[in-house]
């Protein structure tokens, strides 16, 4: 990593410097929209989205258990991301790659006071492992999840604070933190969810409140047609 950091003719620090020269020529407030969503805003967002997800499959029509399936999903995604947090101390420190602000000049630093190593990128580490672990548990918002992703490297690059490679690494880890150890986070989290959406009261937290749509997914709940039919039966 630190060839990578010295030679100015290497295509990371060739595709650093381009994107980070957007942020010369874009106007100040633009800059500081960046530095906002780059430091804070995309992981918001990602957070908003997980939440949104699990609005989302906790309405929709199916059995108990697969809605407790995807819960258990939207569960595993910000544990993994705190998983791979922790995977990626070592990581620095073993690597120990500046910042890149601290050994190339002319580069537009929108966020200072960034002292330690570079490789690899918490923020992108975070946001792909919560786009990953959403898309687990529905495409539609895992692709978006992926997509802010993808953005917040971007952004990571256009802040002068990571080399592209840190972003790809960190795309890599979260990814890699989140699939591997998927298998096992679900065998342990789904008979959890399954547990808790049995309870009165914690229940709603994977059933939809009674009257909606996905209220059959109650264990033992009849669906209005079939309570209907008993009716007419009777």
């Amino acid at each position: 990593m630190a060839v990578l950091a010295e030679s100015g003719s290497n295509p990371d620090v060739d595709l650093l410097y381009d994107i980070n020269g957007l942020a010369k020529s874009a106007p100040n407030w633009f800059d500081r929209v960046m530095e906002f969503v780059g430091e804070y805003g995309l992981l918001l967002a990602m957070v908003l989205l997980v939440v949104w997800c699990w609005w989302s499959v906790r309405r929709r029509a199916g059995s108990a258990d697969e809605v407790a399936s995807s819960v258990a999903a939207l569960v595993w995604a910000p544990l993994a991301a705190a998983v791979a947090v922790l995977v990626n101390v070592p990581i620095r420190g073993f690597v120990e790659r500046p910042r890149p602000f601290r050994d190339h000049q002319g580069l537009a630093v929108l966020v200072s006071g960034k002292t330690d190593y570079s490789f690899v990128s918490d923020h992108a580490t975070i946001t792909m492992a919560l786009g990953v672990g959403v898309f687990v548990a529905n495409r539609k918002f895992g692709i978006a999840g992926i997509g802010l992703a993808l953005l917040e490297g971007f952004c990571r690059v256009y802040m002068g604070v990571h080399y592209p490679t840190d972003v790809v690494g960190g795309f890599a880890l979260g990814t890699a933190v989140v699939l591997l150890l998927s298998p096992l986070a679900m065998a342990l989290l789904t008979p959890v969810m399954k547990a808790v959406a049995r309870s009165p009261r914690a229940g709603l937290l994977i059933r939809p409140p009674s009257g909606e749509r996905g209220e059959a997914l109650v264990p033992g709940a009849r669906t209005p047609a079939a309570s209907e039919e008993r009716d007419l039966a009777a």
